[in-house]
């Protein structure tokens, strides 16, 4: 681990990194299949996570990383869940994204109230979070979702999944690996969404 105040170094020119910032792509994750990261890529992963940066040094998010039997017991209490949502059959079948990846890590947002903060920025934090962890999982070598679906927000689900009275799920992050590459999707027009004033 790096000291604190100890140099590091300053950006460089990297064609390699601009390719894969062109060409990133989240994967579909219900085709995430083994292998998924090991033990020590995990951790790496789970740390260049960590790096993400917030105001005020509050790191007002934190990590779960559900194991798969975990997310098999949530499949199985969410699934009754799934007959009060307006398309049971779709909330049902979406389930297979929270249970069939190898690796989950769910980003939580746990802002500090009352601080100078706002809090919109600290949930931006575990936003940049969440994408972190996506770009290091393509870095070690595998594919990433992140996604929230209907049980991020049913009030009944988050209990299942531990969310305090002020947290909220920034998103799951599914790791694992694609048979074959994805497809490149629309892109947003820049004409249309880029302005210089």
């Amino acid at each position: 681990m790096t000291e604190l105040a100890s140099p590091l170094a300053l950006p460089r020119h990297d064609p390699a990194l601009i390719r894969y910032l062109q060409q990133r792509r989240s994967a579909p994750a219900q085709a995430l299949a083994a292998p998924g990261p090991s033990e020590t890529d995990l951790q790496a992963i789970l740390n260049i996570g960590l790096r993400t940066p917030d105001h005020g040094k509050l790191f007002p998010w934190r990590l779960v990383v559900l194991t798969p039997d975990t997310r098999a017991a949530l499949g199985h209490a969410l699934s009754p869940l799934a007959d009060d949502q307006p398309d049971p059959n779709k909330a049902r079948a979406v389930l297979a994204k929270l249970t069939a990846p190898p690796v989950t890590i769910m980003v939580v947002s746990t802002p500090v109230r009352d601080h100078k903060v706002p809090v919109w920025e600290q949930e931006l934090s575990a936003g940049a979070l969440a994408m972190n962890l996506s770009h290091a999982a393509f870095a070690h070598g595998f594919s990433a979702s992140w996604i929230t679906d209907w049980y991020a927000y049913d009030p009944r689900a988050l209990s299942l999944f531990g969310i305090g009275e002020n947290e909220r799920i920034a998103g799951f992050i599914h790791i694992g690996t694609l048979e074959s590459p994805p497809l490149e999707r629309p892109r947003p027009d820049p004409d249309r969404h880029i302005a210089v004033r």
